[in-house]
């Protein structure tokens, strides 16, 4: 039967189970991972790639110059661009939660580019003593960053949507750190960074914060820590000591809750949290994972892989694959655990047998007729997590024929999951490549997941699917009439008017002025009167006609609304350009306006 083959595939480490499934084969060429330097985005965001000229690499019928590409987590190009920076080497790069990616050189000059690969302007500055001392390394967070100088002086900057540089105290350190770590702001007691320093020789953590460094971990460390990482919440630190040992503390390294002997004393190339209840240790074939008990476990690897922690596991990024490590759920645990006999196993086996015309299906029923709306639940729920599409469909099956014997289950529960799946399902096609797991959704959220969509120009799916769960498509709409004005340089306003007007009608209230406002700022001045005309709000109107020069339109357009506000802001902007003549004979032919002007000058 299916459920043998199901769980035959998990791992055991000590009593929970955990899976790896293929997400998709990557469908790239030429990437090979040893070479080169890269920044995945978590829930399930793109990949750059590029090459990393600090190894001796050689190349394989490619141009010598270097090139920043950009793919999604199936492996499909999305964008690249040649490599042109001065400023020294490649320090470091990473995905902001916007998904910018942030690429930091050697001088401390920082440069951001989008998801098609355009430079976005300005250029940051790390500031004076980065470019002065060179940027040795630096660690990353969902919109900051920190470095750490040839100098070890360190700076930070706490929001990139406010981009000045914040110097930390002096770490008072000769030799340069063995690891860096941050505590995000949202998990520290002041609200600021907390950047974690591995000195060498010395068996403490060094805590550097704006005012002030604290030495943590004297009475608990034996010697100086090679590699660390905290976990997503903040409360934890997983490390890997100088003597070969996996020790787990609390961020204020006061407890221990693991520490181990690892199968290496070289300390391991990646280390991450899998989850809350795991962590990944990576040296170049093999991928060790433990827990706080048991036998740890092993994925051999014969190709170069990286990790990429999600809220709920880790996606393994090779040259060939994508994969997805994550602890089985419980409800699919409770259904596909060989010889399980739980209500939830009965129910699906109860399918089976319905599906063979067996008497059996109803035997199974019978036996677990009490407990049948869990059951039912429990089917629901494990379709949810799964990424296989006739998996998810058995399930739901399953969950629906149960349903129908019992009286009290919340009818739309399979209703909804239906509907997650199917949006799910959609963003997981290799050409979108969004692999996002069920819980990854609910935490990123459908809006910002259309967001998302918009921004890689994926209009037509985020409409289809806005309009699907009746959320407002307005955003979406708006971002695809301001993307089409831009890309389209040599379609005639009067062609382009009609494309744009054909959708924008779709949808209720939208602002024809905000688009007219685009078209303008991007030197299309007759496009944005062609717009202003059909935006049914005076209000917005009005201004915008006056900024791109229309004001005898303008002026009709506020005495026909009959807002008096909007009369005098005309008046008093044409009054401010034109000759005193020119004026009066201007308003003569408004009674309306020429009245007020003559209220207004008593």
């Amino acid at each position: 039967m299916a459920n043998v083959s199901v769980a035959a595939e998990w791992q055991l480490l000590y009593n929970r189970y955990y899976r790896k499934p293929e997400l998709y084969p990557m469908r790239w060429k030429h990437v090979d991972l040893a070479r080169h330097k890269v920044a995945a985005a978590p829930f399930g965001g793109p990949v750059a790639v590029i090459r990393d000229d600090s190894k001796i690499v050689q190349l394989h019928a490619e141009s010598a110059l270097r090139k920043l590409r950009l793919f999604n987590s199936a492996g499909h190009p999305l964008a690249d661009t040649v490599w042109r920076h001065p400023g020294g080497r490649l320090i470091g790069m990473s995905w902001t939660d916007d998904l910018t990616l942030v690429c930091v050189v050697q001088d401390g000059t920082i440069y951001r580019y989008d998801l098609h690969a355009q430079l976005i302007e300005p250029n940051i500055s790390m500031g004076k003593e980065c470019f002065e001392q060179n940027v040795a390394d630096c660690a990353f967070w969902g919109n900051g960053i920190v470095c750490i100088t040839e100098q070890n002086q360190l700076f930070c900057i706490p929001d990139f949507r406010n981009p000045k540089p914040v110097p930390l105290a002096d770490p008072m350190i000769e030799e340069p750190p063995r690891c860096i770590a941050v505590i995000e702001p949202q998990y520290t007691m002041s609200g600021n960074v907390e950047v974690l320093l591995g000195v060498a020789d010395d068996p403490v953590v060094l805590v550097v914060e704006e005012d002030g460094v604290q030495r943590l971990g004297e009475d608990l460390l034996r010697g100086p820590l090679q590699k660390m990482v905290v976990s997503r919440d903040g409360k934890w630190l997983a490390s890997f000591t100088h003597d070969g040992r996996l020790l787990v503390t609390t961020s204020d390294l006061t407890g221990v809750i693991i520490e181990r002997e690892c199968e290496s004393a070289l300390p391991p190339e990646q280390i991450a949290w899998c989850g809350m209840d795991a962590v990944l240790l990576y040296w170049d074939d093999m991928l060790l994972m433990m827990g706080p008990d048991g036998d740890p476990v092993h994925y051999l690897y014969d190709e170069p892989i990286i990790l990429i922690p999600e809220c709920d596991g880790v996606r393994i990024l090779s040259n060939t694959s994508m994969e997805f490590l994550q602890r089985v759920p419980d409800s699919t645990v409770s259904i596909f655990t060989i010889g399980s006999t739980s209500p939830a196993a009965l129910l699906y086996d109860a399918l089976d047998h319905f599906d063979r015309r067996s008497a059996k299906a109803d035997e199974n029923l019978r036996l677990i007729k009490p407990s049948l709306p869990e059951a039912v639940e429990a089917c629901v729920d494990a379709a949810g997590h799964e990424f296989d599409a006739s998996r998810q469909r058995t399930l739901l099956r399953a969950a629906s024929y149960g349903q129908a014997f019992c009286s009290n289950f919340q009818r739309d529960r399979i209703q909804e999951m239906c509907k997650i799946l199917r949006v799910l399902n959609a963003v997981r096609n290799p050409k979108i490549g969004i692999p996002l797991s069920i819980q990854q959704y609910k935490l990123l959220s459908p809006s910002v997941l259309i967001g998302r969509l918009i921004n890689a120009h994926r209009h037509l799916l985020a409409l289809r699917i806005s309009e699907y769960l009746g959320m407002n498509q307005e955003v979406v709409i708006m971002h695809w009439a301001c993307s089409k004005i831009t890309a389209s340089l040599s379609i005639p306003d009067a062609t382009l008017l009609e494309i744009l007007l054909d959708k924008l009608k779709l949808c209720k209230g939208i602002s024809y002025a905000a688009v007219a406002a685009h078209a303008d700022k991007n030197g299309r001045r007759k496009l944005a009167a062609m717009l202003v005309d059909h935006e049914p709000r005076s209000s917005k109107q009005v201004p915008l006609l006056l900024s791109i020069g229309e004001e005898d339109t303008a002026l009709m357009k506020a005495t026909e609304s009959g807002d008096t506000d909007l009369v005098y802001l005309v008046l008093f902007h044409i009054w401010q350009k034109r000759q005193s003549l020119e004026f009066f004979g201007t308003i003569q032919a408004r009674p309306l306006a020429r009245d007020l002007f003559i209220s207004y000058a008593r």
